[in-house]
């Protein structure tokens, strides 16, 4: 069996809306992490998601490299976002319970990386419970000690764009692929995940109902969906905590 827990970034976005009711329909549970411009863009949306049931975490206000940032930089993009998740809670009457956090392109910082790890543990980020995923890179890359939420696998259909040569075909191959050295890949049995998928506008015009097609390839391929666990991390000690 393959287990593995969707996230999906950079929310909110036009089909956002239409990714969320195709979740419920199959009954897939999903965090999201909102790049707090698009929040502000597309705020009724993300408030669907919100009371559709989905975990909204926090990605950033502006969605910069924060290898590129002072680390007061770095703390305004959390803060300035997580003022907006704040209102947008409010705005749905969810109950925030989780705030999971997700650097932009997995750039956790350059130089301040420790700091950030100091600043969102200390600040009551929820770490995604990674305690199953087996593979060793996890562990080797200090992964399993980080408070943001990374992934093993990235659809990379974000790079589906005019001109750049990598379509569908290309995510297909990406989803099938194991390495032949370390035996690691998507499609393992006994392997549990953390999916990086995304919700743009972009891929959504080449590629209509992209998420569709995906997600149900993983599907008919043995892999069962998972709800998301957190690990609260505020008070200095680690405890699981469900969802």
């Amino acid at each position: 069996m393959i287990k593995a827990l969707l996230t999906i970034d950079d929310i909110a976005s036009r089909n956002t809306p239409a990714i969320v009711d195709y979740l419920a329909e199959k009954g897939i549970p999903a965090i999201m992490f909102a790049w707090g411009e698009n929040v502000e863009k597309y705020f009724d949306n993300a408030v669907y998601a919100l009371k559709s049931g989905i975990v909204v975490g926090n990605h950033s206000y502006s969605h910069p490299q924060f290898s590129e940032l002072s680390f007061e930089e770095c703390v305004n993009e959390i803060e300035k976002c997580e003022a907006v998740l704040d209102r947008l809670y409010q705005e749905a009457g969810v109950e925030r319970r989780y705030r999971p956090f997700r650097f932009p392109y997995g750039n956790k910082g350059g130089e301040n990386k420790e700091a950030l790890q100091k600043y969102l543990r200390e600040n009551g980020f929820d770490k995604v419970d990674d305690t199953r995923i087996p593979f060793k890179s996890w562990k080797e890359m200090g992964l399993d000690q980080d408070i943001d939420t990374f992934w093993t696998f990235d659809f990379m259909e974000w790079n589906i764009r005019e001109g750049s040569g990598f379509t569908k075909d290309d995510v297909m191959a990406r989803i099938h692929y194991i390495d032949p050295e370390t035996n690691e890949g998507l499609l393992v049995d006994g392997t549990e995940h953390l999916l990086l998928l995304h919700a743009h506008d972009e891929t959504e015009e080449l590629v209509p109902e992209y998420y569709k097609l995906f997600l149900e390839e993983i599907l008919a391929n043995g892999v069962e969906f998972i709800e998301p666990k957190f690990i609260k991390t505020g008070d200095g000690s680690l405890s699981l905590r469900k969802r």
